[in-house]
C-alpha cells in the first residue's frame, strides 16, 4: 500500500514538473520578440512591401513627431530623435508582426505640462518610473482591471484631449502671433493668448490649414483614393502650395534651427527630492 502511494506521489510529482516546464517555456516564448519569429519566413516578396510601407509611414511620422513635440514643449529635435529610437526598440522588441507604434497626442498636454514645471530632466526621470510602474502593473495582473473602467471615462478622456489639443493648434493654424510675456502652458492659457494676438492672423496660413484639413476629412471618402493615407497626400499638397504659390507661411525652418547633429548624452540629475517630484508625474 505504502509502495503504491509512493509511486502515485512520484507520478504526479513528474507531472506537475513537466506541467510547470511547459507552462515556462510558454512564457518564455511569449517574451520572444516577434522579429526573430517572423525572420525564419522572411520572403522578397515581404521586404519589397515592408520597404514600400516603412517609406510612407516614415513620411507621416516625420511631420507628425515634430508638431508633437513642439505640442509637448520640446524641440523639434527630440521629436525627431523620440521617433527613430523608438520605432527601432519597439520593432525588435515588440510581440505582434502586426503591433504599430508612432507619435501619439495623448500625452502631448501631459508632456508640455511636466517639462514646463521640471524640465527636460523631470521628464526623464518621470518616463523611467512610469516604465517602472507598468512592470509592476504588470507582474501584479491589474491589466484585468480595465474591464471595470466605464467606456465613458475612455470616450471623455480621448474628446478631452482632442479640444485640448484643437485649442493649442489654434496659433499655427491661424499664423496668430501671442503677446510677448502670455504664459501658453495650461489650455486656457492658449486660448487666452490665441485671443489676444487675434489682430496677427495670417489669411495665408488659413487658407493652407482649411486645405489640409479638407483632405484629411473628405479623402477617406473618394474610392479612388482609398489606397493613399489622407496624411501624405495633405502634406505633400501643404509643401507644394507654400512652395509654389505666392503666399507667406512660416515653415518650421523659419521659426526653429534643427540641428544635424547627433544628440549630446547626459544622465539627469537624481536626489530623493526630484524623485519624489516626479512621482506623481510618472504615475
Amino acid at each position: 500500500f505504502r509502495l503504491i502511494i509512493r509511486k502515485n506521489l512520484c507520478y504526479n510529482s513528474k507531472l506537475l514538473c513537466i506541467k510547470d516546464r511547459k507552462e515556462i517555456e510558454i512564457r518564455m516564448n511569449s517574451l520572444k520578440p516577434m522579429l526573430l519569429t517572423s525572420l525564419k519566413s522572411y520572403s522578397r516578396e515581404q521586404f519589397f512591401k515592408d520597404v514600400t510601407a516603412g517609406i510612407i509611414v516614415a513620411i507621416i511620422a516625420l511631420p507628425l513627431s515634430i508638431a508633437l513635440a513642439l505640442a509637448s514643449g520640446v524641440g523639434p529635435e527630440a521629436g525627431i530623435f523620440t521617433a527613430i529610437v523608438a520605432g527601432f526598440v519597439i520593432s525588435a522588441l515588440g510581440g505582434s508582426s502586426v503591433q504599430i507604434a508612432g507619435p501619439t497626442a495623448a500625452f502631448a498636454t501631459i508632456v508640455a505640462g511636466i517639462v514646463a514645471r521640471a524640465g527636460l530632466d523631470g521628464l526623464v526621470i518621470a518616463t523611467v518610473l512610469a516604465g517602472v510602474f507598468l512592470i509592476l502593473m504588470g507582474l501584479c495582473h491589474f491589466g484585468t482591471l480595465i474591464k471595470f473602467i466605464p467606456y465613458t471615462i475612455t470616450t471623455g478622456f480621448t474628446a478631452g484631449i482632442a479640444v485640448t489639443i484643437a485649442i493649442g493648434q489654434l496659433k499655427d493654424f491661424c499664423g496668430v502671433t501671442i503677446p510677448a510675456g502670455m504664459p501658453t502652458i495650461e489650455t486656457m492659457e492658449k486660448l487666452e493668448g490665441f485671443l489676444a494676438g487675434i489682430g496677427t492672423l495670417n489669411w495665408h496660413a488659413v487658407f493652407v490649414g482649411a486645405v489640409c484639413l479638407a483632405i484629411l476629412i473628405f479623402m477617406p471618402k473618394v474610392k479612388m483614393l482609398a489606397k493613399i493615407p489622407p496624411s501624405l497626400a495633405a502634406v505633400a499638397v501643404g509643401i507644394l502650395m507654400v512652395k509654389l504659390m505666392p503666399i507667406q507661411v512660416n515653415t518650421i525652418g523659419d521659426l526653429y534651427t534643427i540641428s544635424s547633429s547627433l544628440p549630446s548624452f547626459h544622465l539627469p540629475k537624481l536626489s530623493l527630492e526630484v524623485i519624489q517630484k516626479a512621482l506623481p508625474n510618472a504615475f
